[in-house]
């Protein structure tokens, strides 16, 4: 009855596996799966996406990040643990053979003397009747195959995060040569508003305001000045470089994303992504774990064959020789509960895992979509910056001509300057959120590239330290 009943469990956790591997990014209803997503384009995203911005420094920044990257290096050394667990592990489906060999002298009195010599070889073997080695080796494996998209995750998180860094730093960078700008422009309506002042047809208010909006201006710039240097270090550190050891271009200009790239199927996206392959990975894993759980309620069949001989001289030590062959069932009579409460807690764990994947995948899904509407959105944002920009520079215009003839106050003059760059600094912000958003989509469509593994000279330094 046991034996009917361990195999029905066995074969419950192989079909709740099986299921699993059927329906790979189809664990959401299919009824709540989308069919497309609300947007595409019409190119397909290259695998190494930063490359359709077309940015050679971006390109460079990328390359040494995942060579130099130390967070990235450690996903490697995660993997290669992995890696050597699931050997290890798979290393017990076959036999253990040691080998021994011993010496000794002894001496008696009055001068009597002897000597032993030995050799010997022994095997172990473990009769893997119920599956639990191979489930332990399958687990282990699954583990390794999890350990690999979670490198690639991290891989494809590391090129988000840079790029994302490089681009506003750009944007800071144009930042502060905009303000330079309004600072020349401010200075020249200080001076305007000071020599009106001094011919008494301005107020001394008129000059105190324009001082004001002046020094403003100037004290942006220590804002913008202080988060250029802290993005430098940022891309210094991505890199795998000391704060200010990262040779940096001189760069202020936008440029604007390219083409929306193809969304394509929902359920390619799921198959796609690491994050989301490594989550469904370990529903399998988990659930060979359950079946280790189940196996171990089982008796244990160990086999052991040992040869051995024994000689008080070199020449005598092939002479006769010693084999035996044994075997032994082990099996569990009284645990108070402790192997069927781990089973109970491993079934948890595969539902746990099952939850877990569901939330990747409706994360997948979420991420898509947000970008794509952040995308919608902050082109029509940028859109709308950009009239506003265009309106603000003819307004000023016209005032500064009236106010020059006198037509008009200067309270109207100083609305409408700080107003234009007010404006001119957001379309630039606005720009470069535009980016930002590009680069989440791009992330969010992103399924991995082939991986070059850190130089070795880099994990030598790593294993001196």
């Amino acid at each position: 009855m046991r034996t009917r009943t361990h195999r029905s469990a066995l074969l419950a956790a192989s079909l709740a596996l099986a299921a699993c591997a059927g329906t790979e990014g189809r664990i959401v209803p299919e009824a709540e799966m989308p069919a497309a997503f609300t947007a595409s384009g019409e190119q397909a995203q290259p695998a190494r996406w930063w490359r359709s911005f077309e940015d050679p420094e971006l390109d460079r920044l990328v390359g040494a990040a995942l060579a130099g990257n130390p967070s990235l290096r450690a996903t490697w050394d995660r993997l290669a643990q992995a890696r050597a667990v699931a050997r290890r592990e798979g290393a017990a489906l076959g036999p253990e053979i040691d080998a021994s060999a011993d010496a000794s002298t002894s001496w008696r009195r009055p001068g009597h003397d002897s000597d032993s010599l030995s050799l010997g070889l022994a095997a172990r073997y473990e009769v893997d009747l119920w599956g639990r080695i191979r489930a332990a080796t399958d687990a282990a494996r699954l583990d390794a195959e999890a350990a690999s998209a979670d490198r690639d995750t991290a891989a494809i998180t590391l090129v988000a995060n840079l790029a994302d860094a490089w681009y506003e730093l750009v944007e800071q960078r144009g930042q502060l040569a905009l303000l330079q700008e309004q600072i020349a422009v401010n200075e020249q309506v200080l001076e305007l508003v000071t020599l009106r002042f001094r011919q008494g047809r301005a107020g001394a208010a008129d000059v105190l305001r324009q001082r004001q909006l002046l020094e403003q201006t100037r004290g942006n710039t220590e804002d913008v000045s202080s988060r250029i240097a802290v993005l430098e270090h940022l891309l210094a550190i991505l890199t795998g470089r000391a704060p200010g050891g990262l040779a940096l271009p001189a760069r202020a200009d936008l440029e604007a994303p390219p083409p929306l790239p193809s969304t394509g199927l929902p359920s390619a996206l799921l198959q796609r992504r690491p994050d989301v392959r490594s989550a469904y990975i370990a529903v399998g894993a988990a659930n060979s774990r359950l079946a280790v759980a189940i196996a171990e309620q089982y008796p244990r069949i160990d086999l052991s064959a040992s040869l051995s001989t024994v000689a008080t001289a070199p020449g005598d030590l092939f002479s006769r020789w010693l084999a035996s062959l044994a075997g032994q069932i082990v099996g569990p009579l009284i645990d108070s509960g402790r192997r069927a409460a781990e089973v109970e807690r491993n079934r948890a764990v595969v539902s746990e895992r099952l939850n877990a994947y569901e939330d990747a995948v409706l994360t997948a899904l979420g991420e898509v979509e947000d970008a794509l509407a952040r995308e919608r959105r902050q082109r029509d944002k940028v859109a709308s910056l950009e009239r506003q920009v265009a309106l603000a520079d003819q307004v000023i215009e016209r005032l500064r001509n009236r106010y020059t003839q006198g037509a008009t106050d200067y309270i109207d003059v100083l609305t409408a300057l700080a107003s234009q760059q007010s404006a001119a600094r957001q379309l630039l912000t606005a720009r470069r959120a535009l980016i930002g958003f590009r680069i989440e989509l791009a992330r969010a469509l992103a399924g991995g590239w082939e991986l070059s593994p850190p130089p070795p000279r880099v994990l030598a330094e790593a294993a001196r330290r």
